[in-house]
């Protein structure tokens, strides 16, 4: 692994524990979920996974089963952006589990082009659209370091 190469994986190291981070924030019990959209260096946004505004903090039924309009994190960051003077165009999305099928379409939608993630989700169709989609994909597990 050449300098640039090196320094690319500690800042992408250091994205995903600020994405960990970030997740702390979300009120739900089964899983946390946390995303930043960098570009330029720069984060743009971010989101965790949660109830829509004005819904109460939430996220699962009686059952322990996810509420059907609890917001992942990522579309939470997506629309975020949609709402702010900024463009994730070219952006690298930072998440702490892998991307599902739904979210995929919109990370190729809103133009970013990398996705780097922390944990690995049981399905990996999210993860197949982004490839097919020509958005580069990586995973680190940050967890066993």
């Amino acid at each position: 692994m050449n300098n640039t190469e090196e320094k690319q994986v500690k800042l992408d190291k250091r994205y995903l524990r600020m994405a960990a981070i970030w997740a702390e924030n979300s009120y739900c019990e089964r899983r946390k979920v946390g995303a930043l959209i960098v570009k330029n260096k720069m984060i743009i946004s971010d989101g965790y996974n949660g109830t829509p505004s004005g819904f109460e903090n939430i996220c699962e039924d009686e059952n322990n089963v996810t509420k059907p309009y609890v917001l992942h994190a990522e579309a939470n960051a997506i629309t975020k952006i949609a709402r702010s003077h900024n463009s994730s165009d070219g952006a690298t999305l930072y998440i702490t589990d892998s991307p599902c099928i739904e979210c995929a379409k919109l990370i190729i939608q809103s133009g970013i082009k990398r996705v780097v993630y922390s944990k690995k989700y049981r399905l990996d169709d999210g993860l197949n659209l982004l490839r097919k989609a020509n958005i580069e994909v990586v995973y680190i597990d940050i967890n066993n370091e």
